[in-house]
């Protein structure tokens, strides 16, 4: 008997699919504590171990920040979450959230992040049971080791976050401690990976690789931005960002190799890839086409993402007009 195998998206939509890539320098601007993995009240922040070539005889090893791909995953989901829908959330609008997702084909988080039902579910205000499902998301995160070897930085606060609340009998003396820091000005080079997405279904990714930008860390301050400097013309600063729409990867990645220590080698990596199509060099330009291969750099990257957010708030947003208090 013959098998039919099916994705559960199949039916969804009509549409074309594509793959879209975003490759993009983050920058920050301040302090940033990003946590040291799952570990609470620990006050260090994430670094990874990076191997250097073998040179001297002798193995050498590079210890850098990390921004963790899956960190910054969790926060774009929960920025389509918290997303504003009339006078409430997406979210809620949908009955999805975290840990609790709907994982249904209709829903636009769940259909491009994923989502997870490990057993049959009642919730409330909904008919029907949920049934355990899994459904695979098409949207991988990448990168996020900092360019510079610039360790973490050590500063003291005021009160251990285990203490902001006590009895009234207790003394009420700040309890001193101390929290590692990811120093001011560091970069690190990121990448999103979108497989057979539908414009519409790429436009939620968009916004919420947008919205996530200031709200990057697992503590105060957050937030970082996209990188700025020359990059198409050797006269105007833009943002360090590539976007790719494409069927086959024609083009070469901007892929920064984290054994790099100095941003100037870097950025001439990244650029040398953004501007390398079809196994060619090309001339530096804002667009780049190659058959259905599509590549937008810099401000012409951040023009189309603008394109796509609009989309997504049209489509997922946008049910009641928006009004501005007098």
């Amino acid at each position: 008997m013959a098998s039919k195998v099916k994705s559960g998206l199949e039916d969804y939509s009509d549409k074309q699919r594509f793959n879209f890539d975003i490759y993009a320098f983050f920058e920050g601007g301040q302090e940033l504590y990003f946590g040291h993995e799952t570990q609470v009240n620990v006050n260090i922040v994430e670094t990874v171990t990076i191997p250097l070539p073998n040179n001297g005889g002798e193995e050498s090893e590079l210890e850098k920040c990390y921004l963790s791909p899956t960190k910054r995953r969790g926060v774009e989901r929960r920025t389509l979450i918290w997303a504003p829908k009339g006078n409430g959330l997406l979210g809620d609008t949908l009955n999805c959230g975290i840990p609790h997702t709907c994982s249904k084909a209709e829903c636009p988080i769940c259909r491009v992040f994923g989502g997870l039902i490990t057993s049959t579910t009642e919730v409330e205000g909904e008919n029907e049971k949920r049934p355990a499902t899994t459904l695979i998301g098409r949207l991988t995160h990448s990168g996020g080791v900092a360019i510079q070897e610039l360790g973490p930085e050590e500063k003291q606060r005021a009160m251990h976050p285990s203490m902001i609340r006590k009895p009234p009998e207790s003394e009420p003396t700040p309890t001193p401690f101390k929290r590692e820091y990811n120093q001011p000005g560091l970069l690190y080079p990121v990448y999103n990976h979108c497989l057979s997405m539908t414009d519409s279904e790429f436009s939620t990714v968009a916004y919420a690789f947008m919205s996530a930008l200031a709200r990057l860390g697992a503590g105060n301050p957050k937030g970082v931005k996209i990188y700025d400097a020359p990059l198409v013309r050797e006269d105007k600063e833009e943002p360090w960002i590539v976007v790719d729409r494409y069927l086959a990867p024609l083009g070469k990645r901007p892929v920064v190799s984290p054994s790099i220590t100095e941003v100037e080698e870097a950025k001439k990596q990244f650029r040398k890839a953004a501007f390398s199509v079809a196994g060619k060099e090309q001339e530096p330009t804002d667009e780049l086409t190659e058959g259905n291969f599509q590549r937008y750099i810099g401000d012409a990257a951040i023009a189309k993402l603008s394109e796509y957010l609009t989309k997504f708030e049209e489509e997922a947003l946008n049910n009641v007009d928006a009004e501005t208090d007098n």
